[in-house]
């Protein structure tokens, strides 16, 4: 009897981090999978029903030194040794990570070990930790072309991005009361909301929804202001479960640009009007939206300059230009990978089997 290959996956955090780990796991089915993540994060919800839940107490690094910085330098030294020791006891033969802080104290006990490490970054610009550790790592995995440059010295590998597989699969009509013949706008801020761009949306939606337009707002369960505008043509929901068949529907996604959204977008070929956030992280999604851009498969304005009627006038714009939607449509699909979680699978297979 074969004894089948063990791997911990280290992925934390955001839906960004954690649905193509689980994308990736669900090509490993041959595997035996463990995971690695930190308490009171979203993994504690999605992961224990599929995979045992391993946590240590990590957190991200603060911009400025201080005593809290030395605490977390201890917590991290302590988490090295955690994993080495879980790795250890449980016979691991590799680790898999999508970036975080999570993938630091992952990266180093794996190689404490000389096990290989498989990383994937989703965005055009790697993070930091992705930065200061990739050397460490046996490969990395990249979902845009464009992130090699930023990893000199570093042996990477363009995969894309995995999205979750309900984007695979058969899709059932949205059930949302939405007539089938009305053009549609899907707006969207992340798995983290985007209350600034709520707000300036809400201001268009009558402009909007006079042309018979209709509006899907998905507002995240953060705005203080959801559900203060009503309008018959206009559904507010904090989430929704089934993206992949609103964005089939979609005749134009309004988001923000994180990898994760941007992947499920590119997928299902949703021309889009993209805002980044401003307070990302070394502001990555501004990289992340530039390759939409350059493709023709979005517009793209900063949060700083666009403005209530900017907004109104370019969503008018695209609504009454079937032909540019359908560029845009097709200029997006071209930048998908729709098999990154069987590339990212493949990828692991090879590489622990090297080992």
């Amino acid at each position: 009897m074969v004894t089948p290959i063990r791997l911990l996956i280290a992925a934390s955090g955001t839906g960004g981090h954690l649905f193509p780990a689980l994308s990736v796991a669900e090509q490993l089915s041959d595997y035996q999978i463990e995971w690695l993540g930190v308490p009171n994060r979203l993994e504690t919800k999605l992961v224990p029903s599929q995979y045992p839940l391993n946590t240590v107490a990590i957190e991200g690094f603060q911009q400025k030194l201080g005593y809290r910085t030395v605490k977390i330098v201890t917590r991290l030294v302590g988490s090295i040794f955690e994993v080495r020791k879980l790795l250890k006891q449980g016979n691991f033969q590799g680790v898999f990570t999508t970036g975080g802080y999570i993938s630091a104290p992952a990266v180093i006990a794996a190689r404490l070990l000389g096990l290989p490490v498989i990383f994937h970054e989703s965005n055009v610009l790697p993070g930091k930790v992705t930065r200061t550790f990739s050397r460490f790592c046996t490969v990395v995995a990249i979902g845009f072309e464009a992130s090699a440059k930023y990893l000199p010295g570093v042996k990477t590998i363009y995969t894309g991005t995995p999205v979750r597989s309900q984007f695979h699969s058969q899709q059932l009509p949205i059930d949302l009361q939405v007539p089938k013949d009305v053009q549609l706008i899907v707006v969207f801020g992340g798995s983290q909301g985007a209350v600034a761009v709520n707000k300036l949306v809400r201001e268009c939606i009558p402009a909007w929804c006079a042309t018979g337009a209709w509006v899907v707002h998905l507002t995240g369960n953060n705005d203080p202001d959801a559900g203060s505008l009503t309008h018959p043509q206009y559904l507010t929901l904090p989430f929704y479960d089934n993206m992949a068949a609103l964005l089939t529907r979609a005749n134009l996604a309004i988001s923000r640009a994180g990898a994760a959204s941007l992947t499920e977008l590119a997928v299902k070929g949703t021309p889009a009007i993209l805002i980044p956030y401003p307070y990302a992280a070394e502001n990555h999604q501004a990289y992340n939206a530039e390759v939409f851009a350059k493709a023709g498969a979005a517009l793209v304005f900063n949060q700083s300059e666009l403005t209530q009627p900017l907004l109104e006038r370019q969503v008018l714009s695209l609504l009454n230009s079937p032909q540019q939607l359908q560029a845009m449509a097709e200029k997006s699909k071209s930048i998908a990978i729709v098999d990154s979680a069987q590339r990212l699978a493949t990828l692991v297979k090879e590489i622990i089997v090297k080992k």
